[in-house]
């Protein structure tokens, strides 16, 4: 890849890229980097994750993602020593705030706006925007042992952009229930209020993402690129106007080669030989 990461001093003063970035066939998988620091979001982290997703989007050779955090854990939120550390300067660290809350806010943004499916691989916990980032991507697997909390109301700092992942991922009870409790979710209480798609045994969340990425790749990277960014516009359009929109965006998508090819080799029993036209 020619993703360029930069480095960063961990807490250990050792540095490593806070950000990893691998292929295994069509598939990308980046790996949050901050293990010391429980992949906390610094801001090289987010810069790093937002180059990341820019390129991948544009590259043909990717057809899915996988993101996932180096072990213990997938991601505890934003750094706080960093944004205690903003606090020294002149404006008690305002500025320094908004910027960091608007590249985060980026990023999830990034992350929809994709046309390849993100899928989130998680391993212990996904706390504060860690979680914000697995109910930000398309789909998630969670491993037996992972735990899930918006615990900012605990420390003084409500959970206000992580709510907006949250809120459009789960019904709005249980999201208002985690929100004012900061509670700690087990994986498969995560998994029945649709905050993620499977469970996995305790190491196994990351390859059971990579096999439901892979078998994604397999699919026309138009068909499925058509039907990520419909199903984002359409879910909070009135009923009308959501099938006046998807009944356009399924005409157009009828002619385009690769559903000419599809329905042509389902009608003749053969494998489709997909283009990305």
């Amino acid at each position: 890849m020619s993703v360029a990461e930069s480095t960063r001093a961990e807490s250990d003063k050792t540095t490593a890229s806070p950000l990893l970035v691998s292929r295994d066939g069509a598939v990308a998988m980046l790996t949050m980097n901050r293990p010391k620091a429980r992949n906390a979001l610094a801001e090289d982290l987010i810069d790093a994750l937002a180059r990341a997703f820019a390129e991948l989007s544009t590259d043909a050779g990717v057809k899915a993602i996988v993101l996932t955090g180096a072990p213990p854990a997938f991601c505890a939120g934003h750094d706080l020593r960093e944004m205690t550390e903003a606090r020294s300067q002149a404006d008690l660290g305002k500025a320094y705030f908004a910027t960091i809350f608007e590249k985060c806010s980026s990023v999830m943004q990034a992350i929809v706006n994709c046309p390849k499916p993100v899928i989130a691989a998680v391993e212990g916990i996904a706390t504060a925007a860690g979680c914000q980032l697995v109910a930000t991507c398309d789909l998630a697997v969670a491993s037996e042992t992972s735990r899930f909390s918006t615990p900012g109301v605990n420390i003084g700092l409500f959970c206000s952009t992580p709510m907006v992942a949250l809120t459009r991922n789960v019904a709005p009870k249980h999201a208002m229930e985690m929100l004012l409790t900061g509670d700690m979710l087990d994986a498969h209480r995560a998994e029945q209020i649709g905050l993620v798609n499977r469970v996995a045994p305790s190491g196994g969340a990351l390859g059971q993402a990579m096999e439901l990425a892979r078998q994604i790749a397999d699919k026309s990277p138009l068909t499925v690129k058509i039907g990520k960014e419909a199903f984002y516009q359409q879910r909070h359009l009135p009923l009308a106007d959501a099938y006046a929109y998807t009944a356009r965006v399924m005409t157009e998508n009828m002619l385009a080669r690769d559903a000419e090819e599809g329905i042509g080799a389902f009608l003749d029993k053969r494998a489709a030989v997909w283009t990305g036209e």
